[in-house]
């Protein structure tokens, strides 16, 4: 998308390394057209999961696809600048307008004022001269609970008519409601039109059935019907299989089924319609068979041969008929056959239910006409309504764009002292911190897959409150170190109403957090090695010497069985001695030449330890000082959707910012006696010193005694 050559002197900043344009006056609103999207930081963003009020966002996201883009927000402001007198009107973020701010030289300007004024009349506050948020909220309210509120759908109680009131009672209970703006059901026009047209055919098709041509058996043909539609499939597969059994007397045991399916069921307990045996024929197959109609029959079909006997066969054979040749049961299919196709071609069974009588005597009223006579005055109040939403919209951008733009255009409310932007879902306590980037995830493993390339540590947390739903952000530490953020570790979450959450590490992405901690972390490193070495071989020794201990025990017990004293192994091992002392020789050596090398500095032995700290923990620095130059909110806010065009960098100064450590007040006292205090531990540190101190006085000694350095020549 291109943008037009501007001719507006825009404003940039340049904050946290990225130069972004301000938006200060409402000259920079009007020709915010002009900008080139490539200068803008964000492109698109979601509407939901921001601390921003989402109707608000609903309203700007006209293709309703769930994201905010630039043409959708910059139509938003161009609605709002037009229906002002100043459009810098958006930009101080008030719920409220003076009337006087409404522009009343353009016909939607005009409306909107109109409407404005009418809302402060009705609720009597016809002194004033501003129109609040909250005051076009409850008048909605109010008129969209009214007889008519102008969105084409009436409920039940629009109509003062009984009758009618209770004919749109009946098509909702149809067809379903549709509901309108103040939340009930109701109907609408076209709801309306396709219950009539259901009415009509339902009623064309139902007065058929009278008819000789459909009522063949006078009034007992739909049971007849019904009692032969039931067993059509099944009376007609037993008349095949006998027919079978004439072509080919062989087949008669498999058509009848073999003994080893009656062997299948011997075992179980059988009911009247076991579906086991329901597959079974009708009756036992033979050449020129009868179908049975009371007994010999399959026990899962009694019920409905005799329904059939009782509703089609005894109305047109006679009471005392028993069973059908297959020449009867065709003539009876036949008989009842236009009743069948008549219940085949039913219409309008949506209002079935309704009966026959309800239905003509909805469709001889004039019920019709008098519900769309309903909504068409419902519909005529619409554009008094659209006023009312129309000055609802003007107010909620009023109050809510200057925030949206100043965390889509720009940033400047991230990087603010006094504000949190839109997307920093609260401020999460945990590890003596507090850090204040944290965002709302919906999808954790798509999130850090995704936010790994921020070069950010982020702890994922679960935040938990009774009453409300749990919710995962992602909390962003900039400061300090990572050693005690693991998972388990438990915090509290504050969101931005100030509401507490119960917190729990579920997962982390590690990133270096600062400098400092990539300074110690080869020696931390060093010291979480041999403290697991030295475990490991504690657990070693004591997995060894309980062997031990139980091997004794066992050959005790063989000696004191077979009265023979167990071997006894030599307590030196000369080999192990040898290569003790080798190794003793070797260490010895190489810590002898290494002081040598040491002391050989002469003057110059602080820059070498200097170089040795270097040497150990430059590398990690070096690592960690590259990472925190690429720290980038970018790929945060990219794993829940948004397009960020811009490199929203955190470099050291604004993380620091971000993440507070735990501090003392200033003017408070820090009493060091702890009565608690570790006093072996305490001594053993005094004795280290104490060698420390010797080694040094021990070296000089020697540089005294070799007249090396410092005393070279003295």
């Amino acid at each position: 998308m291109s943008s037009p050559m501007s001719s507006h002197a825009w404003k940039f900043y340049r904050i946290g390394g990225l130069d972004q344009v301000s938006i200060e006056t409402g000259e920079d609103l009007l020709h915010l057209h002009e900008l080139d999207p490539k200068l803008w930081v964000a492109l698109s963003c979601p509407v939901k999961g921001l601390e921003i009020d989402e109707k608000t966002l609903d309203w700007i996201d006209t293709d309703k696809d769930g994201r905010i883009r630039v043409l959708e927000l910059l139509a938003a402001v161009q609605w709002a600048a037009h229906r002002l007198k100043d459009a810098g009107q958006l930009l101080k973020g008030e719920a409220c307008l003076s009337l006087a701010a409404i522009d009343d030289s353009t016909p939607d300007g005009r409306a909107v004022l109109a409407s404005a004024r009418q809302i402060v009349a009705s609720l009597g506050k016809s002194d004033t001269t501003i129109v609040a948020l909250e005051d076009v909220t409850d008048i909605a309210k109010v008129f969209a609970s009214t007889q008519f509120n102008g969105d084409g759908i009436v409920p039940p109680f629009s109509s003062s008519d009984p009758f009618t009131a209770s004919v749109i009672g009946d098509i909702v209970t149809c067809l379903g409601a549709e509901t309108d703006r103040s939340g009930k059901g109701g109907v609408s026009l076209a709801k309306t039109e396709s219950f009539f047209a259901e009415l009509a055919a339902y009623v064309s098709w139902a007065e058929k059935s009278g008819s000789p041509d459909v009522a063949t058996l006078g009034a007992q043909t739909a049971g007849a019907a019904a009692a032969v539609q039931a067993l059509r499939s099944k009376a007609d597969d037993f008349f095949v299989r006998c027919r079978l059994v004439a072509f080919d007397s062989r087949s008669s045991l498999a058509l009848n089924r073999s003994e080893a399916d009656f062997l299948a069921l011997a075992g179980k307990d059988l009911t009247r319609t076991a579906s086991e045996f329901t597959a079974f024929p009708l009756a036992w197959i033979a050449v020129g068979a009868s179908l049975p109609l009371c007994s010999g029959v399959n026990p899962a079909w009694a019920g409905a041969l005799d329904a059939l006997r009782r509703d089609a066969v005894t109305p047109l054979y006679g009471e005392g008929k028993t069973s059908l040749s297959e020449a009867e049961w065709i003539a009876l299919v036949a008989k009842v056959e236009p009743c069948l196709a008549w219940q085949a071609a039913k219409q309008g069974e949506a209002v079935e239910k309704l009966g026959l009588a309800r239905a003509k005597e909805i469709l001889a009223s004039g019920a019709k006409e008098a519900i769309s006579a309903l909504i068409a005055r419902d519909l005529a109040v619409a554009p008094d309504f659209e006023a009312i939403t129309a000055v609802e919209r003007l107010l909620r951008y009023s109050r809510d764009l200057r925030c949206l733009l100043q965390n889509f255009i720009n940033f400047f409310d991230f990087y603010s002292n006094d504000r949190h932007s839109i997307f920093q879902a609260g401020v999460l306590y945990l590890d003596s911190r507090s850090t204040e980037l944290c965002i709302r995830v919906e999808n954790l493993g798509a999130h850090s897959a995704m936010a790994v390339m921020s070069k950010v540590y982020i702890a994922y947390v679960e935040c938990r409150r009774s009453g409300s739903a749990p919710m995962t952000i992602a909390a962003c530490f900039t400061q300090g170190d990572s050693d005690y953020l693991f998972v388990g570790r438990n915090g509290v979450f504050y969101d931005r109403a100030g509401k507490d959450w119960d917190a729990t590490i579920v997962k982390a992405v590690d990133n270096p957090i600062s400098i400092g901690e990539a300074f110690w972390s080869p020696y931390k490193r060093v010291i979480r090695f041999v403290e697991e070495q030295v475990a490991k071989r504690a657990a070693a020794a004591d997995a060894e010497s309980s062997g031990k201990l139980q091997g004794a025990a066992t050959a005790a017990g063989v000696a004191a069985s077979t009265g023979k004293a167990p071997e006894q192994k030599p307590k030196f091992d000369v080999g192990t001695v040898a290569a003790m002392g080798v190794a003793v020789g070797g260490i010895t050596a190489a810590l002898g030449a290494l002081l040598q090398a040491f002391f050989g500095l002469g003057m110059w032995m602080p820059l070498g330890v200097v170089g040795m700290i270097v040497l150990i923990s430059g590398p990690a620095m070096i690592i960690a000082w590259l990472k925190l130059r690429q720290r980038n909110l970018g790929p945060l806010l990219e794993a829940n959707g948004w397009a960020i065009n811009g490199r929203v960098k955190i470099n050291i100064p604004f993380g620091s910012a971000l993440t507070d450590k735990a501090v003392r007040p200033q003017g408070s006292h820090l009493l060091l006696t702890d009565p608690y205090a570790d006093k072996s531990a305490k001594k053993l540190r005094r004795r280290i010193y104490l060698v420390l101190v010797l080694i040094c006085l021990l070296a000089v000694a020697a540089a005294w005694w070799q007249k090396t350095w410092p005393f070279a020549g003295a």
